[in-house]
């Protein structure tokens, strides 16, 4: 009798077996004909960087894509809601224009910081002036007064504007070294002269206000043919502005040169006071096990220099369009499975940490998150985020993701916890399993990370297409699995610069008042 109650456990097992992997390689080989027949990556990223565009926390255009993410949801069949948890200090940007007057007239290529006071509908033309150098802060604060009524000029003047991969390919070594050395020298100088003055990044332009300067003019280069980083503004009453590198270091010749350079600024935009700010929350419910949770993550904001297409627009069509794919092919997972699309990332982790905050029963009941934010190219990493069972879970999801695919991806396992960088860490911290999905370069760091330049023409849709199907297998198999993600945390290494063992790392409140 044991014999045969064995026997019929073990035909049971293999008919289970057999009937779920004939399941998955329906549900894979359907993923995989939706995402490459009716893919809608490229209408939803049309209306959400074309139409809408940047999305810098406090703005109306943050709002706007809240509401149009929860509509595209509702439209889906998929349960969604905007979940209020902080505010944030309202701006509206406006219309930027920059002009040189003199020595001669020519438009210049920049923009007001997030942030930046208006110079009204008139705007402010100015003489423009450069940093001084001194001997000590004694000698700059003697210079202060000069500044009335003047631009300053707070960045230093790059001596090329060519990436070094352009130099190493057309230059000859000679020459290619003699620039390194000498901008190396000409960084240290300058280094050490903002050390003299006494003041930082962030505490200068407010110095400069209080001695009466009407603009600050800063140039930003993010190493990469007309590419800069943009970011916010902190003064009170003064715009700024960055220029592009080309029309900065031109204006700074010819201060330089004694040609007494002025321009005019009109940068109107419009202080909104305290808004409310939220993260778009949709969820596919559960039919097993609905107090279990597959979570896709991404943050919804970006900074507003240009479109956030990649940082983190990409990251945010490919969990819209997983979640679509899902409940169109899987709409009754045996796990809930839901999306967040998250506030004020870029102002420290402020909306997934609020959620985590907010949500221990969710955070407490994470099967696994799976997060992406770095870029528009095809997920070529994943890490096991320091949990030292991932290596017995994360290989069996992805054995059912196509081979074309994973072939690609490098695992490491158990790997380390993410301290900060994007929202995965927020979940890391309260020891729920999450993973962060990281993707091939594209020359993100220079050209699209915080630049001007991050525009919907750089998004390479082939590989969100592949970062699509894998999302979606994942979650699938994640949701599927009979077993539950082990939480155990692996014994972390010693820190080599301390000689202690690394801390996992610790839960951190968000910032829910920002910038009032």
């Amino acid at each position: 009798m044991k014999k045969a109650y064995l026997l019929l456990a073990l035909h049971l097992f293999c008919f289970t077996h057999a009937s779920f992997t004939q399941t998955t390689d329906k549900i894979v080989s359907q993923i995989v004909s939706e995402v490459y027949g009716n893919s809608q990556l490229e209408t939803l990223g049309h209306e959400l960087l074309d139409v809408i565009g940047p999305r810098l926390v406090g703005t109306p255009q943050m709002q706007q894509a809240h509401d149009w993410a929860l509509t595209k949801y509702t439209n889906w069949g998929i349960a969604a809601k905007n979940e209020q948890w902080g505010q944030w200090r309202g701006w509206e940007r406006g219309i930027t224009h920059i002009d040189m007057v003199s020595p001669r007239i020519q438009t210049l290529k920049g923009t007001q910081l997030a942030w930046s006071p208006s110079t009204g509908r008139k705007g402010i033309t100015a003489e423009l002036t450069v940093l001084p150098t001194v001997a000590d802060s004694a000698e700059f604060n003697k210079w202060l007064p000069s500044v009335k009524g003047k631009m300053v000029m707070i960045s230093m003047k790059e001596p090329t504007g060519r990436p070094d991969y352009n130099w190493e390919e057309f230059a000859t070594p000679e020459s290619y070294d003699k620039m390194k050395k000498n901008r190396e020298v000409q960084e240290n100088v300058w280094s050490k002269n903002m050390q003299r003055i006494g003041y930082n990044r962030l505490s200068l332009p407010l110095a400069l206000e209080k001695a009466g300067a009407v603009g600050i003019v800063s140039s930003y280069w993010s190493k990469g043919f007309g590419a800069n980083k943009i970011f916010g503004a902190n003064t009170d009453k003064i715009p700024i502005i960055d220029l592009e590198l080309e029309d900065y270091t031109m204006l700074y010749r010819l201060v330089e040169h004694g040609n007494h350079p002025k321009i005019k600024i009109l940068a109107e935009s419009k202080e909104l006071g305290a808004v409310p700010t939220f993260n778009t929350i949709a969820e596919i419910k559960g039919s097993e096990k609905p107090d279990e949770y597959v979570i896709l993550s991404a943050h919804f904001d970006s900074w507003d220099g240009g479109t956030g297409a990649t940082d983190n627009g990409t990251g945010t069509l490919v969990m819209m369009e997983t979640m679509r794919i899902l409940k169109k092919l899987y709409p009754n997972p045996k796990r809930t499975i839901l999306v967040g699309h998250w506030g004020s990332e870029e102002q420290g982790l402020n909306g997934s940490r609020a959620y985590v905050e907010d949500h221990p029963e969710i955070v407490g009941q994470v099967q696994a998150v799976f997060n992406q934010d770095n870029g528009t190219g095809r997920v070529v990493q994943i890490s096991g985020g320091g949990f030292a069972k991932s290596y017995d879970y994360i290989p069996r999801w992805l054995s059912a993701v196509p081979d074309e695919i994973t072939q690609h991806i490098e695992t490491t396992f158990p790997g380390m916890p993410a301290g900060g960088g994007s929202d995965n860490a927020s979940f890391i911290a309260a020891g729920a399993p999450a993973f962060f999905l990281s993707s091939l370069n594209w020359s993100y760091w220079n050209y699209t990370w915080h630049t001007n330049r991050d525009t919907y023409d750089k998004i390479v849709f082939d590989d969100l297409k592949n970062n699509v199907i894998l999302t979606a297998i994942l979650t699938y198999m994640a949701s599927e699995d009979p077993e539950t993600a082990s939480r155990e945390k692996r014994i972390l290494p010693v820190d080599p610069k301390i000689g202690e063992e690394f801390i996992w790392p610790a839960p951190r409140s968000p910032e829910r008042k920002g910038g009032l």
